[in-house]
């Protein structure tokens, strides 16, 4: 009959599988290749972490016995932690939104003034927190002064970079009409920019504290402050019941952060 349909015409046939780029294969077998030859040329080997070294299961076990107790001593540490990370997180997206708008052409109408302002960030954040640490412990000496240094000047190359992309990215309507009633640079930036990059930019900022959060147990260890610092001293006297209860507290600050952050994005964005 002309109105059925044979079951082979009512199937839809199966797309076939695509096979694999030959470049995507080339690059598997390259980066296999420039492993193993790393390993090779370093001597890499774990027979170090089973055979020959008997206190190896000792700092673990130690590391599986965290000293609670020990984590409430030293709460001064935490606040100062957090302090510095609060202080540098604000300094720094200050700062950074300033360069942000002069690293965007369309906030800055001078190309090569956006070009130097570029190049300058690209050296800013070539750069690690701990780098910076390194610098700022030599130049005012160990303590928090120096890690607030070294975590405000490395936000200021992210917020800069994130945000100069997002202000990169915002709708030219605004834009022409502040240009069309004779707005300077200043007038349009804040009439017809910020307004739009704000939910943007504060989630950069909630980002950048929990980095700073992070990079504050590192900074410690070069004598930058906070709870850093602790760990470092509690690693030198082979106290790892005590250094693992910290990292445990530190874990638990990130994601109680994280959360909260997440819930601020929601609403903000």
């Amino acid at each position: 009959m002309s109105g059925s349909t044979t079951p082979a015409a009512s199937t839809t046939a199966r797309p076939t599988k695509p096979r694999p780029r030959p470049f995507f294969i080339v690059t598997g077998i390259v980066a296999v290749f420039m492993t193993i030859w790393s390993a090779a040329q370093i001597d890499f080997t774990l027979e170090p972490l089973f055979v020959g070294n008997p206190r190896a299961w000792d700092i673990i076990a130690a590391y599986l016995s965290p000293n609670w107790s020990f984590l409430f001593r030293v709460w001064d540490a935490w606040v100062e932690t957090i302090v510095m990370a609060i202080l540098a997180t604000l300094a720094g997206s200050a700062v950074g939104l300033v360069f942000a708008l002069l690293a965007s052409r369309a906030t800055n109408r001078s190309p090569w003034f956006v070009r130097l302002v570029r190049w300058f960030l690209s050296v800013l954040r070539s750069l690690p927190e701990i780098g910076y640490a390194y610098l700022m412990v030599a130049l005012v000496s160990t303590g928090t002064l120096a890690g607030f240094l070294a975590l405000a000047i490395f936000n200021v190359g992210i917020i800069a970079k994130l945000t100069s992309e997002t202000i990169d990215a915002v709708d030219r309507g605004p834009l022409e009409a502040a240009d069309a009633a004779g707005a300077t640079s200043v007038q349009r930036s804040i009439s017809a920019v910020l307004p739009q990059i704000w939910p943007g930019y504060f989630s950069y900022v909630l980002y950048v504290f929990e980095l700073n959060l992070r990079a504050s147990a590192i900074m410690g260890l070069v004598g930058a402050g906070g709870i850093g610092a602790v760990i470092a001293v509690e690693r030198a006297r082979f106290n790892y019941d005590n250094v693992s209860a910290l990292i445990v507290g530190l874990i638990v600050i990130v994601i109680a952060l994280d959360i909260v952050s997440r819930i601020v994005r929601k609403r903000v964005l």
